[in-house]
């Protein structure tokens, strides 16, 4: 019987994938031109996206070391968002699409 050899893998596959989900970019673009900033304004910003899905967006962000979240002890919380290094790498990745959008008049 022939082995089944499994498809070489993409490298991107992994990356793309946690960009891609809803509200993603719309946030790490947000975050990116105004960071440091806190979940109240970012909400504030994006008035379409639920409590619920920005909050989980912003951990798989958070788990994947592209945010990091930093939580003052006051009443109530204050919880802001910034960039790591990881995701300021991606920075320059995501003005090369803002640019292409741009010049496909996608935006």
């Amino acid at each position: 019987m022939d082995q089944i050899t499994k498809p070489p893998q993409c490298p991107m596959d992994a990356l793309l994938r946690l960009l891609m989900g809803p509200w993603t970019t719309y946030i790490l673009w947000i975050v990116t031109e105004n960071g440091p900033i806190r979940f109240g304004e970012i909400k504030r910003r994006i008035p379409a996206i639920s409590s619920r899905v920005l909050t989980d967006r912003l951990r798989r962000l958070e788990h994947a070391g592209v945010l990091d979240r930093e939580q003052k002890p006051t009443i109530p919380p204050e919880v802001s968002y910034r960039l790591t290094e990881r995701g300021r790498e991606l920075r320059q990745a995501l003005k090369v699409l803002e640019d292409v959008a741009r010049r496909w008049n996608l935006t």
